[in-house]
């Protein structure tokens, strides 16, 4: 094979293709049903003028039959007036319009089959057409849907892979994480409020339960009065008085529940 014939036969395939791939099914359809338009345009023109035609061959036969029947009567007048040389000469041009009308009557049998024929596939063009206009809706109509229906498809298909759709899916993530550390950092900081009032609720009892202490060991050299046991010794009942302890005794034990406070 030739580089010629293989470079030909690239470039009719590629030019195959891309017609294919260029052709709208909606427009093909208009275009053809166009095209058969004009082809019954140009056929009806072509049966008008076989009928013309066929008018022009009748009119013409019957014309030249009309002239047989003329010299032949004028042969006749020339025979009577004893004209014979005459008549001879009107019976041979009477021949040739005979010949003419045999002529013409054979062309116009021809013709008036021919405009019948052309009268036929008129009506068959006409049919046709009018088929065609009928499916071509219906066929646009389908055409339309299995493109919208394509279309879909297509966009289903890529959305996955879409590098938009994506983005949305990756901020929506982000949103619902930013959500969730603001809701954990809220908890969190509720928890410390919760547990710093606690600790001055806390605070306020040990500083109220200081105060109580500090007035009851005000006084300088006052004694303290212990308080008395549930059951009473023999030696309380028989002195029947209140022992008395010295405020520089309980100091140790003063300085130590500072310390204890202090580390609260």
């Amino acid at each position: 094979m030739g580089f010629f014939d293989r470079l030909s036969r690239l470039l009719r395939a590629n030019l195959n293709d891309l017609v294919s791939k260029a052709e709208d099914p909606v427009k093909i359809l208009d275009q053809s049903v166009a095209d058969m338009q004009s082809d019954l345009v140009k056929l009806r023109q072509a049966v008008s003028m076989a009928i013309s035609s066929q008018k022009r061959l009748r009119n013409q036969a019957e014309q030249a039959q009309g002239q047989v029947t003329t010299w032949y009567q004028r042969a006749e007048l020339a025979l009577q007036k004893g004209e014979e040389d005459l008549a001879r000469e009107a019976l041979t041009r009477r021949k040739t319009f005979q010949e003419s009308v045999a002529t013409l009557n054979s062309q116009l049998k021809g013709q008036e089959g021919q405009v019948e024929m052309l009268k036929r596939s008129l009506i068959a063009l006409e049919g046709k057409i009018a088929e065609a206009k009928t499916k071509k809706d219906m066929l646009k109509a389908r055409a339309q849907a299995a493109q919208a229906q394509q279309q879909l498809q297509s966009a289903v298909g890529n959305m996955g892979t879409n590098s938009a759709m994506a983005a949305f899916e990756r901020m929506e993530d982000k949103v619902q994480a930013l959500e969730a550390s603001s809701q954990a950092s809220a908890e969190l900081a509720g928890a410390d409020l919760e547990s710093q009032f606690a600790a001055l609720e806390g605070g306020d009892d040990v500083d109220d339960e200081l105060s109580a202490l500090r007035k009851k060991l005000q006084g300088g050299a006052e004694a303290v009065a212990l308080p008395p046991s549930e059951q009473p010794s023999h030696e309380d009942k028989a002195a029947d008085q209140v022992q008395t302890v010295k405020v520089s005794e309980v100091d140790a034990d003063l300085e130590e529940l500072r310390r204890s406070i202090d580390k609260l």
